[in-house]
């Protein structure tokens, strides 16, 4: 600085400032975790372990969760992949996703006692299939092949129902009468894809027929509209879910489009790479609708001891919806 008389005088010196500490903080996804479908399963092997003792025999993963799944081999379920698996006249659980009719024909061939863990939202779209079929519909499924879901409904009615997968599967649609065509979803895909995807189908088919009432689960509705509410704020978003749970799946996707600058799928909190923290400050959290909230409550508390400790839970809806345990142990327990 140049004072008035010319002379050059030194600036007056100012105190050091640190910068202000990053703020750490965690917005935690409301509703999140099981479904009522979900723990309505999960329930039935558990009380059916209780009743009969193990084993216990069930087909396929009764949800798609790997820590659940482990759980319940612990206590003595025995997880196989078909009906020939299980030894005859052995009780056998079918899992949340629902099966086809053939399936339940084999466990009678077999004599297998049977525990029917389908997802009561599943066996709505069943009965939905099996009714368009009967009033002569193209019934357009809109779902992942391969995915066992979709295998069950597709059982129903298996010489009226096309697949599509995603909006991108349209155009290889062909149906015997344009004239005469319904549709029909998987329960846990993305809302915002499946609207695409009907659009895209009503365009072909202007007649298309809707179901009744919405096929997506109301858990796969409320879980992507939650993350959709703490999406555009976070840095990074991290879902609670195994890579074969759908649902799960979908809360990544929709949570990269509604705006997170990053996100990952984990089974568990040890799964979370430290780097995908370098300079985050807000970190959303969730759980697709087969993951138990202890596997939340461990993340949190690991995101905790790196300086996350500020969680805000942002609730978009109250679900109080449950289910009725299966009527073959409802049956049993009101014996005993």
């Amino acid at each position: 600085m140049v004072t008035a008389s010319g002379s050059a005088q030194a600036p007056a010196a100012t105190p050091f400032q640190p910068a202000a500490p990053q703020r750490k903080r965690v917005l935690l996804a409301a509703p999140r975790g099981y479904c009522a479908g979900v723990d309505r399963a999960v329930l039935a092997v558990e009380k059916a372990l209780e009743q009969y003792g193990a084993p216990v025999y069930v087909r396929k993963q009764i949800v798609h969760n790997k820590h659940v799944v482990q759980t319940l081999e612990e206590r003595g379920a025995v997880f196989v992949e078909e009906n020939e698996e299980v030894p005859e006249g052995s009780i056998v659980i079918f899992s949340a996703h629902g099966v086809a009719p053939e399936v339940h024909e084999q466990a009678r061939t077999r004599r297998l006692r049977t525990i029917d863990a389908t997802c009561p939202l599943v066996t709505k779209v069943h009965k939905e299939a099996v009714r368009f079929a009967d009033e002569g519909y193209d019934i357009l499924l809109i779902g992942h092949e391969g995915h066992e879901e979709v295998v069950g409904t597709t059982g129903e009615a298996p010489e009226h129902i096309k697949l599509v997968d995603g909006p991108e599967g349209v155009a290889d649609v062909e149906v015997r009468d344009p004239s005469r065509v319904a549709w029909l979803s998987q329960t846990t895909l993305s809302v915002d894809e499946t609207e695409q995807t009907v659009a895209k189908l009503r365009e072909r088919f202007p007649l298309l027929i809707d179901p009744p009432s919405d096929d997506i689960c109301y858990a796969t509705q409320n879980r992507q509209v939650a993350v959709k509410r703490i999406a555009p704020e976070a840095d990074l978003v991290i879902v609670v879910g195994s890579a074969n749970s759908s649902n799960s799946v979908r809360l990544v996707e929709v949570a990269l489009e509604a705006g997170a600058k990053a996100a990952y799928l984990v089974d568990r909190a040890e799964e979370v790479d430290p780097a995908w923290l370098e300079g985050v400050s807000t970190v959303g959290v969730t759980s697709g609708a087969s993951v138990p909230e202890e596997l939340v409550t461990g993340l949190l508390a690991a995101l905790a001891e790196r300086g996350y400790t500020d969680v805000e839970e942002v609730r978009s809806a109250q679900e109080k919806l449950l289910f009725a345990l299966p009527h073959e142990l409802r049956r049993n327990l009101k014996d005993d």
